[in-house]
């Protein structure tokens, strides 16, 4: 009987113990099961917080917009409102300046004029007749000066901050001169054409057999009339056929050193003129001479045919042209503003000082690199910054003959 009943006890002790191993897996399960559902809980209570959050944020976010595009337009119209003003106090500036600004010196013989213009009345018709022969002895045809700037056309922006563009009076072909010295220039058939272009694509490039120096080149009846700088002291007037693609002749302008003419400008140690009248070349003898000085030249021959000292001052310069036989010197400052005409000399001493014009250019970017004067169209080609500009002039009379 023992066996049996050792047999019974081992049995119930082994169903008891895997009984008590079952239950406690199941207790293990379902505590690991209520811990998944608590953490599930939790997960979903803090997802359901930063939901809740994320749509106040967004909310926030959507007034703040709101309140910033409000402040943008407010802005945007404040700024137009500011332009406006800006504009319009520009406006009043030129008049202001037109009213009470010190006049442009006209530093020839004005009173002299003034009196062989104005005191015909006292005398007798002959005698008139005379002085007016004596008087228009001494001049060209050419009787005209500039009374504004009527408009400005900002053509487009190419190349570098200082350069050189042109147009030859006598055909449409346009000149770019890139920088301040090459061998290189570019030309288009017409300014519609160099304002299409991007770049200076679409140009016939021109290669010069010397390097032209400064911004002081011109386009003359067919041919370029460019400075080169000699090994020496001498300036180089070197003129080139374009046509032909040759040089016809060079001149030798001696001068004591490598003075530039424009102070603002010291790239350019001379600077070539064409208008109404021919050729003309404004330089400076030395670093010392304080004024500008203007030679007539042949654009035939280049030779010189008379010399002036104009007695405009180099410094504060930026550039000039020439207007029938007349310079205009335009000044600045070194830190760019608005260029002016501040000096004017007439070769012909017609202009006298009732008509000395006062000519402000609107200002644009920085100071001009260079002005080039058009007798035909009666417009100036300038080069602000990398910008090409076209400024419209209008014209008066020097004196009423």
């Amino acid at each position: 009987m023992k066996p049996v009943f050792v047999l019974l006890v081992t049995t119930a002790w082994t169903l008891t113990g895997a009984q008590y191993y079952y239950q406690g897996l199941m207790d293990y399960l379902e505590n690991r099961l209520s811990a998944i559902e608590d953490r599930m809980q939790l997960w979903h209570e803090q997802s359901h917080r930063y939901h809740t959050e994320m749509l106040d944020f967004k909310k926030l976010t959507a007034e703040a917009m709101d309140g910033l595009r409000n402040e943008h337009s407010v802005l945007f119209k404040d700024l137009e409102g500011a332009a406006v003003r800006v504009d319009r106090m520009e406006r009043e500036m030129d008049y202001v300046e037109a009213q009470t600004s010190p006049r442009a010196c006209a530093n020839k013989a004005d009173k002299v004029v003034e009196q062989g213009a104005w005191g015909l009345e006292s005398r007798g018709e002959e005698e008139q007749e005379e002085d007016w022969e004596e008087l228009h002895s001494r001049v060209s045809d050419c009787v005209e000066i500039i009374s504004g700037i009527r408009s400005v056309k900002i053509l487009k922006r190419v190349g570098s901050p200082k350069g050189m563009w042109t147009r030859d009076p006598r055909s449409s072909k346009v000149y770019v001169f890139n920088e301040t010295s090459g061998d290189s220039l570019y030309q288009f058939n017409s300014v519609r054409d160099f304002s299409r272009s991007p770049g200076v694509t679409g140009s016939r490039q021109i290669r010069l057999p010397s390097e032209w120096s400064g911004t002081g080149s011109a386009v003359y009846n067919g041919y370029l009339y460019y400075i080169q700088q000699a090994a020496d002291m001498d300036i180089e007037v070197v003129k080139y056929d374009l046509l032909s693609g040759s040089v016809t002749d060079i001149a030798m302008f001696p001068v004591e050193s490598h003075a530039t003419v424009y102070s603002l400008n010291p790239e350019t140690v001379a600077d070539l003129a064409a208008d109404d009248e021919g050729l003309w070349l404004l330089y400076a003898n030395s670093d010392s001479e304080p004024n500008i000085n203007l030679a007539k030249m042949d654009p035939a021959t280049l030779d010189i045919e008379q010399i002036w000292d104009t007695r405009c001052p180099r410094e504060n310069a930026e550039a000039a042209f020439v207007v029938c036989g007349t310079v205009y010197v335009v000044y600045n400052t070194r830190l760019a503003s608005r260029s002016r005409v501040q000096c004017l000399f007439d070769v012909n001493d017609m202009v006298i000082s009732q008509e000395a014009p006062l000519i402000y250019f609107p200002r644009r970017y920085g100071a001009h690199a260079s002005l080039k004067y058009n007798p035909e169209e009666k417009q100036l080609y300038g080069w602000d910054d990398g910008y090409q500009i076209i400024y419209r002039l209008t014209m008066k009379r020097k004196l009423l003959v």
